[in-house]
Parts: structure tokens; sequence; C-alpha cells
């Protein structure tokens, strides 16, 4: 999966670089006429051509050296906040629930090799349980595209709730939870974007430091953004979790956002480049699909004092003793009821939500003294989703520091 995303983008960049070809543009030889090696001594000499055209040089400098080997280590963060609010008729009472799954920071370190505008990399986990992260990009004069897959579990969460009873507040605490099995947190980011000022401004010069920005400048910019994340809770020992979300076991979200914004480099001193981007963005498309399961319990029936009898449950009938599916929560029998509870998937349902404000934020800072290079780069991501009485929210961002040499 990883390579096919790789060619994919490595393909995409090379064709982006050739629809810029002017009357410049080193000539291609005919086939046959040349050996491997010295196709691609072409090649490469195509591509530092195309990576000098369309640039004022008094602005914006590129490099002799064209590769780029850059360690770097990674702080990454996600956030995600889940709020519900139940109605319990047969008591007359409601609850507002929000349940926050933030797991710790998580830390990496690799390597990444890079060609002008266009690099992989491979980095590994320093903290525990921190999942995987793959990110690919590409920039040119007036382009750029950014590819970020990120999969992780957590079994940790902040469990906020207010009961309401007949209007009233009854109760209201705030605790750590932990659920009984992994909680499975999934999300890609595929961002493009295109810039006005291409000849004078670049982002590349802060966050990849494939040109080098000589005088301060900005620039307009016109992206577009494809995200999709997922939460998996329907494992048989988040029974509980699943109750209290309306029984809820999985959440499919996807948006389509667009959006203009501008980006700044600022030049104080010579090899020196600090860049601000922010970006606000509509979400035109919104598409949630979730997946609820039954349970042998109902929340809507919840009673207080002594439930009637109801006899063993029978997996195969799914069925109580005295012929009931569902039985009602004693709200006396503290965590008893988890031995005996089962969930199982009934139905799908997918809802298309209104038009939502989203934002992309970036910062950059990189300093360059001959073939040697520093930066530190960060990005935030908002997206949101609302929809009744059901809202989620994910946060998604990163710091990333970098110590690089130009070969």
């Amino acid at each position: 999966m990883a390579r096919l995303i790789i060619l994919c983008w490595l393909l995409f960049s090379l064709n982006a670089t050739a629809q810029e070809q002017d009357s410049t543009a080193v000539a291609e030889p005919k086939r046959g006429t040349l050996t491997l090696k010295e196709r691609l001594l072409w090649l490469g000499a195509y591509l530092d051509s195309a990576a000098r055209r369309k640039v004022d040089h008094h602005y914006i400098e590129i490099p002799e050296k064209p590769w780029r080997v850059i360690v770097r280590s990674k702080l990454s963060d996600i956030d995600v906040i889940h709020n519900n609010d139940i109605e319990f008729p047969a008591i007359n009472a409601r609850t507002d629930w929000k349940l926050n799954f933030s797991p710790r920071m998580a830390s990496s370190i690799g390597l990444w090799v890079g060609y002008r505008g266009t690099g992989i990399g491979f980095s590994k986990a320093l903290t525990k349980n921190a999942g995987r992260y793959f990110s690919f990009g590409s920039t040119g004069a007036k382009y750029g595209i950014n590819f970020q897959l990120r999969r992780f579990s957590i079994d940790e969460a902040s469990l906020n709730w207010t009961e309401y009873k007949n209007g009233k507040v009854a109760f209201k605490e705030e605790e750590e939870v932990n659920t009984y099995n992994p909680v499975w947190i999934r999300s890609v980011y595929v961002n493009g974007y295109f810039v006005f000022n291409g000849r004078r401004y670049s982002q590349a010069a802060a966050y990849n430091q494939s040109v080098i920005q000589r005088r301060s400048a900005g620039s307009l910019l016109m992206g577009a953004t494809w995200y999709q994340s997922s939460l998996d809770m329907s494992q048989q020992g988040n029974a509980g979790v699943m109750l209290y979300n309306n029984n809820i076991g999985r959440i499919k979200l996807h948006q389509a956002s667009i959006g203009v914004g501008y980006g700044f480099n600022f030049v104080p001193l010579r090899g020196l480049v600090v860049n601000l981007m922010a970006m606000p963005t509509l979400s035109l498309y919104n598409r949630v699909k979730v997946y609820k399961y039954d349970c042998n319990y109902d929340l809507s029936l919840v009673e207080e004092g002594q439930v009637d009898d109801y006899g063993e449950w029978n997996p195969q009938t799914r069925t109580w003793a005295n012929g009931k599916k569902h039985k009602p929560f004693d709200l006396g029998e503290d965590e008893e009821w988890l031995d005996n509870v089962e969930t199982w998937p009934i139905e799908a349902e997918t809802e298309y939500g209104k038009v939502r404000f989203n934002i992309d934020l970036r910062f950059g800072i990189a300093y360059n003294w001959k073939n040697l290079f520093v930066g530190i780069q960060g990005q935030l991501n908002r997206f949101s989703y609302k929809k009744d009485g059901n809202k989620v929210t994910l946060t998604d961002g990163y710091v990333r520091f970098s110590l690089g040499v130009r070969l």
C-alpha cells in the first residue's frame, strides 16, 4: 500500500514538473540512443533545469547540490472528542456525555532522502503504543502535495458527564476511564495547494529546504483537502462505552474541503527564514457513516432499585430467560452487569452534514549555512462534524525537528 502511494505521488510530481516546462527545458533524448545510466543522468539534469525555471532568483535560491539527507525527530499529538446527548424517558432524565481520547504525545525519529522538491522517509516510533505514521510530500514552484496516514489504538480516555433530572442538574463528574478493549483511531489526510506568487515565495524553503528564501515574500494560496478518519470501539469488551454512545460502535468520517489562505516567509538575515501560513477552509462534502449495535441491556429503560428477575441470558436466541430481549440497566448494579452484556451489529446509517468551517495552520523555521541546514516545522488541523445530539471533533498536529545535509 505504502509503495503504491509513493509511486503515484512520484508520477504526479514528475507530471506537474513537466507541465511547467518552457523553451529552456532540457531536450529529451531519442529512445535507444542512451544507456540507462545516461538516461538517469538526463532525468536529473531535466529536474535541475525545471527547478530553476519560473522563479525570481533575487528571492529564491536553487542550491547547486540537489540531494538532501535529513534526520528528523517528530512529536505528534491527536485529540478526539465525542459528545452525545442521551435521554432517559422512563425516569425523566437526560445526560450530557463527553468522551475524550487524547493519547500521550508520540515521538519518532527517522531518515528522509529527497531530490529537489520530492522525497520519501522512514521513521521509527519511540513511544509505546504510538501506532504507525506515514507521510509523503512533493513541492514545486507553484504547487505542493502532502499525504499523511496515522493509525493507533488507545485504552485510556477521560469521561465528563452531567445528569439532569426533572430539568435540574442532579449529578456532575469527570474521571479517567479505561476501556476493556483498545479503541482504534485511523486518519488519512491529503492536501494540495497552489501558490499564486510562486516566483518569489516558496513553502518548500521552510518545510523541506529544497530551496532557500533570500528575501521576505508572501503569497495568496488556494488549497483543497481530503480528510477521512474512523473510530472503532466495537469490540465486545467496550459494550458499556457503546451503550453510553447511543449504541454506536464505529464511526467513519469523510470530508472534502477547499480554502483560500496566505503564507509569508520572513527573512531577517541571510540563510534564515520564518514561515507562517493560515488557510481557513469550508468542508463542502461531509459524510458520516455510523455503525450501530444492539445490546441485551437498554439505557432508555434505566431504573432505580430492584429490577425484575430476568434470569440467564441465552446468546443463541438473544433473549433473557423471561423471553425479553432487553434488560433495564439497574443503577445499583455497579459493574456486575458487564459479565452478562453482549452486543451485535444491526445497521449502518449514513448522514450528510452541512457546510462546516475548519482551519489549517502551519509554521516553519529553517536556517541554512553552506551545505548544512536545520529546521523546525509544525502543523495543526481541526476537523469536526455535528448531527443531532452527536458531535465529533478531531484535532491533529505535530512539531518536527530536522538536521540535514545537501549532497
